[in-house]
């Protein structure tokens, strides 16, 4: 291997997750260039490869631009993209014949298709969201980022805080002065109260922020980034550790309830186990069973967690084995997620295979899904699960699984039965992020394009929606289920107004 040769413009159609511009660029760096990594080893010193200055989500920008018959201008390593989902976001803006598919398979792993539960709420052709749209006085709009935001996280326990993570190798914490926007009138106001996380001098590539995340107490927050260093920061903005020995880009950060373990997983293909208090940060232990790069990591309790990675496996390690727990194999293509359940037992996943999946851990008789969702037409990009049934603050609830595709729906499911609740399909792009609010009761999603939408659960219906500039890349409710933030491509937050004696009777 020579020296990293990954400065190269990417302007193909359409690359649609924040892995594959990742593989498009650091396939070509140089493993040399890396500090070598013990399994458990203390942290050390990292240089950081040079990769392109994508930070992955930025790619996607170029789908909107670029027509499915397009070609790229620019030339791309040879074999780097073979796996990539550059095409597959290009192949088709989702229509309502694809985003519908009636008795579609959704499958339990023992069980034909169940669709009785299944509601169907079918969009005009031409979407009209007047009757929902949100009047500018309940919207207020963060401007100070210059660069795409990619992700935002509200303050669990300091709920009038929300941070935000940048391509402008920056993160903010940004104080609202409210209740609601109105508060919030003077936006230069609130810009000046918000404080900056320098994570590298303004334009120094490979500074990308790409996860962040806030402890359970409130008090740190932990941020990754492309050039591989996560770094622990007080609530005040100081910055405390540098954590360095990862030798590609975070894609995952995740504090333990205790906030005495933050796991990150890479690029590298390694998820981390660091040991983070007031003192000093460093590794606990370093797991290196994926193949290829880990895309995302879940806390279970405080010791024992999952990953999942391009390889298409799950993973379920435990601090201070030093084999997996478990493996799942049941995808036939990357996993984009995993999520634990509130209860830590069901634990579920998704890929570019379309399908969604279930894991009873309990079960140990069988390495295969308690359920296998199959009714998308596209790669499901993220799953999120309620915040009811059992360990949930809302423990009279039924559990319910979300899952959002790039065919522009997402879809609840029954966990009990493994059926089809219900198919929201009003949005007309790609959806790249979903939450439910603290209660249950409601769910906001956001799509290419910059249209969010609030769905009632229950009814299936959208009770308000926004349309911004840009990509929306993330979309948080605060613990107080009175604001929805939305992270855009045009360099903006805009927190969205939310009362939800409106909606409830």
């Amino acid at each position: 291997a020579g020296e990293a040769a990954a400065a190269f413009a990417l302007t193909s159609v359409a690359a649609s997750a924040k892995k594959d511009s990742v593989k498009a660029s650091a396939s070509t760096t140089t493993s040399t260039s890396a500090p070598d990594i013990m399994n458990g080893g203390a942290n050390g010193s990292s240089s950081a490869p040079q990769h392109a200055n994508l930070s992955g989500k930025r790619e996607r920008n170029s789908r909107n631009t670029e027509s499915s018959t397009s070609t790229p201008t620019t030339s791309e390593p040879n074999s780097s993209r073979a796996s990539s989902k550059t095409e597959k976001q290009s192949r088709s803006t989702p229509s309502s014949e694809t985003i519908h598919h009636k008795g579609g398979g959704e499958k339990s792993s023992t069980t034909a298709e169940n669709n009785e539960e299944q509601h169907e709420i079918t969009p005009d052709t031409a979407v009209n969201d007047t009757h929902t749209d949100t009047p500018p006085s309940e919207i207020l709009t963060l401007k100070m980022h210059t660069s795409e935001v990619f992700m935002c996280a509200w303050n669990p326990i300091h709920t009038h805080l929300i941070a935000t993570g940048s391509g402008d190798a920056t993160a903010r914490i940004w104080s609202m002065h409210g209740a609601k926007a109105s508060d919030d009138v003077h936006v230069d106001h609130v810009s000046r109260t918000s404080i900056l996380l320098e994570h590298g001098p303004a334009g120094q590539p490979n500074k990308d922020v790409t996860t962040l995340e806030w402890s359970s107490s409130g008090e740190l927050l932990a941020t990754g980034s492309y050039d591989g260093v996560a770094r622990v920061w007080r609530r005040t903005g100081e910055l405390i550790h540098l954590l360095t020995c990862h030798r590609g880009p975070i894609f995952s950060l995740k504090w333990n309830k205790s906030g005495n373990y933050l796991l990150s997983g890479s690029y590298d293909k390694t998820t981390i186990v660091w040991e983070v208090n007031n003192e000093r940060g460093v590794v606990r232990q370093q797991f290196s069973f994926h193949q290829a790069p880990a895309l995302d990591v879940d806390w279970k309790n405080d010791y024992t967690f999952a990953s999942c990675s391009t390889d298409k496996s799950v993973h379920i390690c435990q601090v201070g084995a030093y084999e997996p727990l478990r493996t799942y194999r049941g995808h036939t293509d990357e996993v984009n997620a995993v999520k634990w359940d509130p209860s830590g037992t069901l634990l579920a996943s998704c890929s570019d295979d379309c399908t969604a999946k279930v894991w009873n851990v309990a079960d140990s008789t069988t390495d295969g899904p308690l359920h296998d969702f199959q009714s998308h037409q596209q790669e499901i990009y993220t799953v999120k699960w309620s915040p009811t049934g059992k360990g949930s603050k809302n423990p009279t609830k039924s559990l319910m699984l979300a899952t959002a595709s790039f065919d522009g729906s997402v879809r609840l499911w029954n966990i009990e039965n493994g059926n089809c609740i219900r198919v929201l399909s009003r949005h007309k792009e790609s959806v790249y992020s979903v939450a439910f609010s603290p209660s249950g009761d409601f769910i906001a999603s956001g799509s290419l394009a910059g249209q969010l939408y609030i769905w009632n659960v229950k009814e299936g219906n959208t009770i308000k929606s926004f349309k911004g500039v840009g990509d929306i890349f993330e979309v948080a409710w605060n613990t107080h289920e009175t604001r929805v933030a939305a992270c855009f491509s045009s360099n903006v937050v805009s927190v969205i107004d939310f009362d939800r004696s409106r909606y409830c009777g």
